[in-house]
């Protein structure tokens, strides 16, 4: 650029154009409708690229060159909207999308099918891979609000409005139905409108299904079969469970559960939908269990053990494996008090009405002059505390495993009946207990089920050891009666009360590869044997594979849960 002296003005003066730059910046501005906001030009305050417009004239002899900015700079100026206010912006914006959404409705909504085109797109369903065992929670958003499932794919989307997720699903992949989580209501996107057909009953019953009280009544006295839908039989109520990580403890208590007919009856056929999540949720499991009507042969806790983690703080969940017995005390307390249920007050709710039980314990403080050999025996001059407790399941200690065996028995395993370890509740026999000596004893009367844990595992401050020995037990008519106080008002002195088994949650230790300094691991396999009442017969479920399991070899496993059913009065003993 030439230099001016301070002498010459500034038209005499050889200058050269602008930067490009600036100039194409100015005219690539994007325009905007003048009288978009209703306000007229004249009212625009002249702002451009941070100067204000009056600050560019200031001479009336200007040369061509900063005529043709000022042009340039005015033919912006002229297509700038006033600067709003902070309120202005927030109702501008309620506007555009009261103004958007009714474009879309008066576009694209519609509250009832073309006459003619009721059955559209219901070909396009694709049964084998609907499955509604997962959490409802919005493949994209991951919100559980207003939930809708693809019929087409299977994928859950949120909402079906213009501006959600399943609305878009169908404009860019061009799946079209799809069934609310909730009502079970079946919509067709983008057009909005409810699809009422015969055709989709099979599907709304999958999603929730809900046997009417008649069936309920006769799972256990007619033997039903069923088919999926590729054709293959299997048993309602005797259905694999899908392992997802490490949930197989959860499968076999949760599967024992659903075999104890008041409650299976309960969370079957009652209103639950103002209770916790956590009771509806093993309520939809329940009837999926036993589902007459299943697309698929078998079920996932996937919902249930979401809910159950996050109400336990992760101490229970898909990728760690729990002891069964933790995992079962846990939920029965935790189902109690979300049914209603008192803290103090015993039969407040099905739960307790099921397994609640009272025990009478008695306590003797061991003194220093306590024979040493005789450290059990109860002192009759020394004072004898009672109390009585309530229990939801008996806990039976196994007597210790032997050390050393010699060459001809080194492959025995060691027996003991059921009896013998129920001894502990006769009222006689004494265990040492934080210097106390103490003895238990049933109370009349017993609950209508009785859970007996089965003590295998214990743990020092070194090791956890487990004891494998093996519980024999009948299958049918175990007396309760020698282990009950005698209590005339309630029950006939001399009387058997006889249980019979319902289902047998069985232990198994699995030796595995390991890089650590021992070489091998064991890892924990937990089945559940359960009876089909229809047939007579006994069934083991581990995970998704059920198989038919002799009656005479039943104790032949390491037995550590069991559920037993009190026996009606005026019913024979029956088979053994």
């Amino acid at each position: 650029m030439v230099k001016r002296h301070a002498e010459d003005s500034l038209e005499t003066v050889n200058t050269e154009a602008s930067p490009l730059s600036k100039k194409a910046r100015v005219e690539e501005y994007p325009e905007v409708q003048a009288q978009s906001n209703g306000h007229p030009p004249s009212n625009l305050s002249k702002l451009a690229n941070g100067h204000r417009y009056d600050n560019v004239t200031r001479n009336e002899n200007k040369s061509p060159i900063l005529d043709e900015q000022k042009e340039a700079i005015s033919k912006v100026v002229s297509h700038l909207s006033p600067i709003p206010h902070i309120e202005d912006w927030e109702d501008r914006e309620r506007d555009e999308e009261d103004e958007e959404l009714s474009a879309y409705s008066a576009i694209s909504r519609q509250t009832a099918p073309t006459e003619g085109y009721s059955d559209l797109y219901l070909d396009t369903i694709d049964r084998s891979v609907l499955d509604f065992d997962f959490e409802k929670l919005c493949s994209i958003s991951v919100s559980n609000i207003n939930v809708y499932a693809c019929l087409v794919c299977g994928k859950y989307y949120q909402g079906r409005g213009p501006k959600s997720h399943a609305y878009f699903h169908a404009l860019e992949i061009g799946h079209h139905i799809y069934v609310n989580m909730q009502t079970k209501k079946v919509y067709v996107l983008p057009e909005g409108y409810e699809v009422k057909s015969k055709s989709l009953e099979d599907i709304k019953f999958v999603v929730d299904p809900k046997l009417p009280k008649e069936e309920v009544i006769m799972l256990d006295k007619v033997a039903k079969d069923a088919w999926d839908l590729s054709g293959k039989k299997y048993r309602p109520g005797f259905v694999g469970m899908n392992n997802i990580k490490e949930n197989d403890y959860f499968n076999a208590v949760i599967q024992a559960l659903a075999h104890i007919p008041p409650l299976r009856n309960f969370f079957m056929l009652e209103d639950l939908s103002s209770k916790s999540e956590l009771v509806q949720r093993f309520s939809v499991l329940v009837r999926k269990i036993w589902n007459t009507r299943a697309f698929k042969v078998h079920v996932s806790p996937h919902e249930l053990i979401q809910q159950v983690s996050r109400q336990s703080n992760k101490k229970f969940d898909l990728l760690h494996q729990s002891d069964p017995v933790d995992f079962l005390s846990w939920f029965l307390n935790n189902m109690h008090l979300a049914l209603g249920g008192s803290k103090t007050k015993p039969g407040t709710s099905i739960i307790h009405r099921v397994f609640q039980g009272k025990l009478k314990v008695e306590s003797q403080q061991i003194t220093a002059k306590a024979d040493a050999g005789d450290r059990l025996r109860f002192e009759e001059a020394a004072e004898v505390i009672v109390e009585t407790m309530r229990y939801l399941m008996l806990t039976l200690d196994l007597p210790a495993a032997p050390l050393f065996q010699d060459e001809i028995d080194r492959n025995i395993i060691p027996q003991v009946p059921l009896t013998s370890i129920l001894s502990k509740y006769d009222g006689l026999k004494a265990q040492e207990h934080l210097s106390m000596r103490k003895r238990y004893r049933l109370l009349h009367p017993l609950p209508p089920f009785l859970l007996f844990h089965i003590k295998r595992f214990s743990k020092n401050k070194f090791v956890s050891e487990r004891n494998p020995t093996i519980v024999t037990f009948p299958v049918r008519s175990l007396d309760m009666a020698p282990y009950v106080e005698p209590n005339p008002a309630l029950h006939s002195p001399g009387e058997p009360i006889w249980y019979d088994l319902v289902a047998n949650v069985t232990h198994e230790a699995v030796r595995t590869r390991d890089d650590s300094v021992e070489g091998e691991a064991e890892r924990k396999v937990w089945r559940v044997q359960m009876r089909d009442r229809a047939r007579d017969e006994w069934l083991q479920v581990q995970d998704l594979f059920v198989e038919r399991v002799a009656t005479e070899t039943l104790f032949t496993k390491e037995s550590y849960l069991m559920v037993w059913e009190r026996r009606r009065d005026g019913k024979g003993k029956g088979r053994n």
